[in-house]
């Protein structure tokens, strides 16, 4: 007999407690499966949308993945906000059951929506950098720059890593989590001569530019800006496109601003790299995985916490 609704109460998980549930590696596996499912054809998931106000946007991520369920990130993006008490981003994850519909969980995005798009970039290293790859090169020490630090070396072995920042002191403070980390003085100085470069930055002017970029080196771009782009474009078109889907070359919020006009048949996807397409055609070649954030990244990193938090009895249960 199916269960009714009250016996499905709904989880209601904070930041903090998302934090201790989402283990990393656990993460990167869910990702490996939830991208190939997409790349397959196995997911639905409509383009994002927004609504804007005077000052930022609430973007609607809704999305259907068999090994997760339903569910939708609302995320408010409000640059503004840095410097301020207030993070740039914010927002909520409702999930849903997949057969019933029933609400599950809702779930503070902000750690989700950090770790997800660091793991992502992760299996873009660790499928298309070079096997000889050892030196990582982080530009920007904000939330994406702490979160690349954390799961970039979980799938390669660097022997140095530089971190660069428009501000020193972040720069040097983030570099203290490792001992091999530095701080560098300039974007530049931190991508020349680096074989995996990670742009972590909301700059809507270039913070990495094409003759910084030695020939093999993999590139990945996790920043959004509504009035630029954090890549210079001679980079974008010189390089091997790596995405997490083609739908990323419509306008935002759906895609990226940086790939308009280039030609979508060029970029291979992440979960068809996963499945094993080529992501690097030689070793000379420049590649570079471009991240717009996708829902399925959402859904996997939800389900987990949500599944974790049943087994521990973590949350605040709440009748509906």
């Amino acid at each position: 007999m199916q269960k009714a609704v009250e016996e499905y109460p709904l989880v209601y998980l904070t930041a903090d407690e998302v934090a201790s549930l989402l283990d990393p590696d656990a993460l990167l596996e869910a990702l490996v499966h939830a991208f190939r499912a997409l790349s397959a054809g196995e997911a639905d998931v409509p383009a994002r949308i927004a609504a804007r106000s005077s000052s930022g946007m609430l973007a609607a991520m809704p999305g259907f993945l068999l090994e997760a369920g339903l569910g939708v990130k609302l995320v408010s993006v409000f640059p503004g906000n840095h410097g301020r008490p207030v993070p740039s981003h914010q927002g909520l994850i409702a999930l849903f059951d997949g057969a019933s519909g029933i609400p599950l969980a809702v779930l503070d995005c902000r750690v989700i929506t950090a770790r997800r798009t660091a793991a992502a970039s992760a299996l873009s290293v660790r499928e298309c950098a070079s096997p000889q790859a050892k030196i990582l090169a982080i530009l920007g020490a904000g939330v994406q720059g702490r979160s690349h630090l954390e799961f970039v070396p979980r799938v390669r072995d660097f022997g140095e890593i530089r971190i660069a920042s428009r501000n020193q002191a972040h720069a040097q403070r983030l570099a203290g989590a490792l001992p091999h980390a530095h701080a560098a003085p300039s974007f530049a100085e931190a991508a020349r001569g680096a074989d995996v470069i990670c742009c972590c930055t909301d700059s809507p002017e270039p913070v990495l530019r094409r003759e910084w970029v030695r020939p093999g080196t993999h590139i990945t771009s996790v920043g959004f800006s509504a009035t630029g782009s954090e890549l210079e474009p001679e980079l974008v078109r010189s390089a091997r496109l790596i995405v997490e889907t083609r739908a990323v070359f419509q306008p935002p919020p759906a895609g990226a601003a940086e790939l308009a006009g280039v030609d979508p048949a060029t970029a291979v996807e992440l979960g068809e790299v996963l499945g094993g397409a080529v992501g690097r055609s030689s070793q000379a070649e420049i590649t570079l995985y471009k991240s717009a954030g996708h829902a399925v990244q959402d859904l996997a990193a939800a389900r987990l916490v949500y599944e974790r938090a049943l087994a521990t009895g973590a949350g605040t249960r709440l009748p509906l």
